[in-house]
């Protein structure tokens, strides 16, 4: 099953996109009266992220990280007679991405790197305008590769809808669903006012790759899982300066985090407890040999 859970609009009937993957954002209900219902795959439980900390202390115990990961890309562009999403722009967004992971904006360098390994084009309407219902015919057809292997695929989500991960501990359930689903008007340079400089990828490889939402249990413990992600009582609306919305925690809400919800202008960074959760991730869950 992949993630995908509603998030709250900034503003009814005017709002931008959100992101809808990974978990739910709590106290959210609110929608533009008119917006449509999209059927949704499910979304990490609350308790997720204390019981996939006690996994893999479970299955680190004695294992060196590694410092570097490089992870193959497989790409498939959804079309609907005429190709929208030009091989120049799949190569745009693995730049940003390893921009992204390598610090070049801020925060650390994850020691994450992205080789992209193919693109194919599949002209299926359906498959493009509603990957969320057709997932796993979609996915069943084109996924390749094992554990290791990140299949993005690029299509066109509603009007609500940026883009849905998988979490690495659902893999073994799931490996056909594993992967991650953007819209490509989110690449960089798209027609998605706010949200075009290709970080809607950044923020679900980030899913993909373990992370949680910073706002992920909102003011209660354990949060995210993260030590240096202060706690955050619900995503960020737009681009603040600054806001906290968890005073009885130290630290104000990590409104630059490439895992919170904020426009594209305003993200830049990753810590170094989630590049580390990255790598322990990997270990765990997608370090098994991919299939022959």
């Amino acid at each position: 099953m992949t993630a995908v859970s509603l998030a709250c609009l900034l503003a009814a009937g005017s709002a931008p996109p959100s992101r809808f993957e990974g978990a739910s954002a709590p106290g959210c209900a609110r929608q533009a009266a008119d917006a449509p219902r999209t059927p949704a795959p499910r979304s990490p439980d609350p308790q997720d992220v204390a019981r996939v900390a006690a996994e893999l202390r479970e299955r680190l115990a004695g294992v060196q990280l590694p410092t570097k990961i490089t992870v193959p890309v497989r790409v498939h562009v959804l079309a609907r007679g005429d190709r929208l999403v030009p091989d120049e722009s799949v190569r745009a967004q693995i730049g940003v991405l390893n921009a992204a992971y390598g610090g070049a904006h801020g925060g650390v360098d994850t020691g994450v790197r992205f080789r992209l390994d193919g693109i194919d084009v599949v002209d299926n309407p359906a498959w493009f305008g509603d990957p969320v219902g057709q997932e796993n015919a979609m996915k069943a057809q084109l996924h390749r590769g094992g554990p290791r292997t990140l299949n993005l695929y690029i299509a066109q989500l509603s009007e609500l809808m940026l883009g849905f991960a998988s979490y690495p501990y659902w893999y073994a359930g799931s490996p056909a669903l594993d992967g991650v689903v953007i819209d490509w008007r989110s690449l960089p340079g798209g027609a998605m006012t706010n949200y075009n400089r290709g970080f809607t990828g950044v923020h679900e490889i980030g899913h993909w790759l373990g992370l949680f939402h910073t706002f992920e249990n909102a003011c209660d413990e354990p949060g995210d899982g993260i030590d240096d992600t202060p706690f955050e009582a619900r995503p960020t609306e737009g681009c603040p300066e600054t806001k906290d919305t968890c005073t009885a925690h130290e630290g104000d809400d990590p409104v630059h985090n490439f895992m919170d919800y904020a426009q594209d202008r305003c993200m830049r960074e990753f810590t170094a407890g989630q590049a580390r959760r990255m790598r322990e991730m990997w270990v765990a869950y997608r370090s098994a040999p991919a299939p022959v």
